[in-house]
């Protein structure tokens, strides 16, 4: 399906979901949340399906794309759900509206505090919020039934794998020779098997390592 990068509003933004292919409960998180307590102030293509860029050369992703892999995670009422890269909090609200229960670790403090005011002005409850390195996940709040990744790794961060359930999904972008990939993955014993790739895409890397306060 060729997706719209007009400006638009709220309601064309949640028909564009649900022309997408996703399920009921997904189509509904985007009718609840309205994507503009989540972009920069004064940005003209608040409702389009494209990434936005935010603060510190970081982006929050198209919404179609995050439609998807909110999806492909399958997250239950029930869940706990990690989240690796906040951004301003347009997908983390999307996945408070699945479950009451999302830890979201950002790298940037800065990016971490604009999305926890973005949060409460939008009147989203059920997020923790941590500043962190991604690639450790949030060892203290494990295990998770699902972890979505909004940033691409260069391999899969075994520390997320084994902060998952049995049976867990992890939505990742890993590096490609063409760009990004986000694949799925389901943890079984100690391992995490691949279950299949969701769709080509581009996305700003998940960097290792403590953040540094001079970044």
């Amino acid at each position: 399906m060729r997706w719209s990068r007009e400006p638009g509003d709220h309601a064309s933004l949640a028909r564009l979901i649900e022309d997408a292919g996703v399920s009921p409960r997904v189509v509904q998180a985007f009718r609840d949340v309205d994507r503009s307590y989540f972009v920069p102030s004064g940005t003209r293509e608040t409702y389009a399906d494209r990434p936005i860029g935010i603060l510190e050369h970081q982006t929050t992703s198209q919404p179609s794309l995050i439609a998807h892999m909110i999806d492909a995670a399958d997250v239950l009422p029930e869940d706990r759900v990690l989240e690796v890269g906040t951004g301003f909090g347009y997908q983390t609200a999307l996945l408070a509206k699945l479950t009451g229960d999302v830890v979201s670790v950002e790298r940037y403090a800065s990016i971490s505090a604009a999305a926890r005011a973005n949060l409460e002005r939008a009147g989203i409850e059920g997020v923790e919020l941590v500043v962190g390195d991604g690639w450790k996940g949030v060892a203290g709040k494990a295990p998770y039934q699902a972890i979505i990744v909004s940033a691409s790794a260069e391999h899969l961060p075994d520390a997320l794998v084994q902060q998952l359930v049995e049976g867990g999904r992890l939505v990742i972008p890993l590096g490609a020779d063409h760009g990004d990939e986000v694949w799925i993955f389901i943890r079984r014993g100690d391992h995490a098997v691949r279950v299949r790739m969701l769709t080509p895409a581009r996305f700003v890397p998940l960097v290792p390592g403590e953040p540094q306060s001079n970044e």
